[in-house]
């Protein structure tokens, strides 16, 4: 039963993982057996992470730019087939609906969105003739719910939610099984200004049923299961790790 979750001889792109929840999302892949490569655009970061993972190697892009997206995964792909993609790349920014920045918008739309868009279709490509392949997006718990000064975050998280459900749509036929992951609070650098104020920490352990921020190793499980054999028969889903924040008042 165990073999389900083995990843051996499988190569694992995850986006954005030089540090935060992609980081811990390579290293548990990594402990299942897969080789995993990590990417970034600054190569110096990237060099700093890959070299605490035995074998990783690396693959810098600009996640948000389609031509170099398309170039670096034809070029690594030639060589190395990706079996395995976490689209994890993303960004936040807070700021009143009202007086929210064009140019953040713009940001998070590139950076939440476009990503997942140009990363999962240079890979898809690919597993597409090769009869399949594991596709995980990284969405939130912002994809279901929302809360005041992210209201585009959470526009942007919806949008992954249901372009999975697009790609399952579309390449399930191919062999390949495209699933998200849907993380609650987690304790991370993009969270770091919420983990620090004590006012919101103490809403969130009122608000959350398991009373705490998440650790993002306890992402690692979920993410080994879509990623393996395990869910072979598993399409478009949206799975919400997330201590049950989405499931009680």
């Amino acid at each position: 039963m165990m073999q389900l979750f083995d990843l051996k001889g499988r190569r694992a792109l995850i986006t954005g993982s030089s540090q935060g929840i992609g980081f811990a999302l390579a290293q548990g892949l990594a402990a299942a057996g897969a080789q995993v490569v990590l990417n970034g655009r600054d190569r110096a970061k990237l060099a700093d992470a890959a070299a605490k993972i035995a074998g990783a190697e690396t693959l810098a892009f600009d996640a948000t730019d389609h031509a170099e997206v398309r170039a670096a995964v034809d070029a690594f792909d030639a060589h190395s087939p990706i079996d395995i993609l976490v689209n994890n790349a993303g960004m936040q920014h807070r700021a009143p609906l009202e007086d929210f920045p064009e140019d953040a918008f713009q940001r998070l739309l590139q950076t939440n969105i476009a990503s997942v868009f140009n990363v999962g279709q240079a890979v898809a490509r690919h597993m597409i003739a090769r009869g399949k392949g594991k596709i995980i997006n990284i969405a939130s718990v912002q994809t279901a719910l929302a809360r005041p000064s992210i209201a585009p975050y959470t526009a942007t998280k919806g949008a992954v939610g249901n372009l999975t459900k697009g790609m399952a749509t579309d390449w399930a036929k191919h062999g390949l099984q495209c699933n998200a992951i849907a993380p609650g609070y987690f304790d991370t650098p993009l969270n770091a200004a919420l983990v620090a104020d004590p006012t919101f920490s103490a809403w969130l352990e009122k608000r959350t049923p398991a009373g705490r921020w998440g650790r993002v190793e306890e992402l690692q499980g979920a993410c080994i299961f879509l990623a393996s054999d395990a869910s072979s028969f598993v399409n478009g889903h949206i799975l919400y790790v997330d201590g049950g924040i989405t499931a009680s008042l």
